[in-house]
């Protein structure tokens, strides 16, 4: 491999506008070529549903199908053709998401803003969600156990999940042996835009379902997107992403690792360290020189860390603070003596891990935190996915007859300032008034 180029380098004051834009905007922005191929990919599977996902199949992902649901018996063949090793370190991540995610569920609310007004906020799980798995250059079973178990714990009725089949005509051995761990309910195979909008709008097949969740490539997140007024989705992604802020405590060589675990994704994945004074950026950068080449994935990491990696360097605490605040990265790693007062102050980060020790890798599979996360600087927005995700809300409202007799007027005043005569007269008609 060639000798590699980080696309930022130097101090963080020095960084030109043009690079500073393309560090803190990285959202995602599909052209036009993408947006109506799967407009019109949506538009087709409306209108002829189960024949669209079949012609899909053909075109797509050069595969007749024979069906388009898997059977259940195939899930637990492909469970018992998976190494037991895996299986064990698929069951210990499956534990871990469920513990972590039982802690914390909603909390029905009850307030009387006044005496004999009564506002209650009662939550309901999600009728049916669809978990969407990547399959073919990118195939997660991690992502299948990070959206279904999640659902199940909310109490969410029903899970499916979407895979693109291989040649064989069935989604990946992993998925399905995710998918028989995780519990989930029925397994299609069908992918791309098309598996989105079957479970967006329902096919003879593939029922509708009130959320979509799970990672996927350009034309999927697309697909999510021009979707998301028809049902849930749990963020807008882009490739992913990684900051690390490291001050001169850290590991160079553990900082260089963490940069190319993320830098392997894909070419477009986002790797960069934030560090403290110019001797650690050069130790980063020599490691990250050596340990790129060594990689299986070389030439990926490569086009990844020139095109969008780095290592810059800040010459203060608050200045990393700032810089991590205004990238909102999807992870942020944080490898610094007294760390907890950045991690305090940065409020956008899809997730945020402390110390050496802490590998990102470890949030990816094993902890038990989720890792469909905000990217592309949705942290400032978005959360990562949640129980909150597969819950909705309803409000109850209680008036009493002595409450309604001290609304009415208020209320009768404020609708005539809004020229509503029907409201002001339903309310005064509660308080006695004409």
């Amino acid at each position: 491999m060639s000798l590699l180029s980080l696309k930022y380098r130097g101090p963080v004051t020095d960084l030109p506008d043009d690079d500073r834009m393309t560090l803190f905007d990285r959202t995602p922005t599909n052209d036009d070529i993408v947006r109506d191929t799967v407009a019109a990919i949506i538009d087709l599977v409306k209108r002829e549903g189960d024949d669209a996902l079949r012609s899909l199949a053909r075109e797509y992902d050069q595969v007749k199908l024979s069906a388009i649901e898997v059977p259940k018996a195939l899930w637990q063949k492909a469970l018992d053709g998976v190494d037991p090793v895996l299986v064990e370190a698929m069951r210990r991540a499956a534990r871990n998401i469920e513990t972590v995610h039982r802690t914390s569920p909603p909390v029905p609310t009850r307030v009387e803003p006044e005496p004999g007004i009564v506002i209650e906020r009662r939550p309901h799980p999600l009728g049916r969600i669809g978990v969407y798995a990547p399959g073919g250059k990118a195939s997660y079973p991690s992502s299948v156990l990070m959206g279904a178990i999640p659902a199940r714990v909310a109490g969410v009725r029903e899970v499916i999940v979407c895979s693109p089949p291989d040649k064989s005509g069935m989604p990946p051995t992993g998925i399905l042996a995710a998918c028989a761990i995780a519990g989930v309910d029925r397994v299609f195979a069908v992918g791309g835009a098309g598996a989105v909008a079957a479970m967006a709008f329902g096919t003879e097949t593939i029922p509708r379902v009130d959320a979509i969740v799970g990672p996927g490539n350009t034309y999927v997140t697309e697909a999510k997107v021009q979707v998301s007024s028809t049902v849930v989705i749990d963020s807008p992604a882009g490739p992913s992403e990684l900051l690390v802020l490291a001050d001169d405590s850290a590991d160079a060589a553990m900082v260089a690792r963490e940069l190319i675990a993320q830098a392997e994704h894909d070419e477009m994945a986002c790797a960069v360290a934030l560090v403290l004074g110019h001797e650690m950026g050069e130790k980063v950068v020599a490691s990250l020189r050596v340990q790129a080449a060594a990689t299986k994935r070389a030439s990926i990491v490569k086009k990844a860390l020139e095109g969008q990696g780095g290592v810059i360097v800040a010459s203060s605490r608050d200045q990393m603070a700032a810089f991590a605040t205004m990238y909102a990265p999807e992870h942020l790693l944080v490898v610094m003596e007294n760390a907890e007062p950045i991690v305090a102050e940065v409020r956008g980060a899809g997730t945020v891990f402390v110390g050496g020790r802490t590998s990102v890798a470890f949030g990816d599979y094993m902890t038990g935190a989720n890792h469909v996360l905000p990217t592309g600087g949705a942290a400032r927005a978005y959360s990562g996915l949640s129980l909150d995700t597969f819950y909705r809300w309803t409000t109850v409202q209680t008036v009493n007859a002595a409450a309604a007799a001290s609304l009415a007027e208020s209320v009768g005043v404020f609708a005539d300032a809004e020229g509503l005569d029907a409201h002001a007269r339903a309310a005064r008609a509660l308080g006695g008034a004409r």
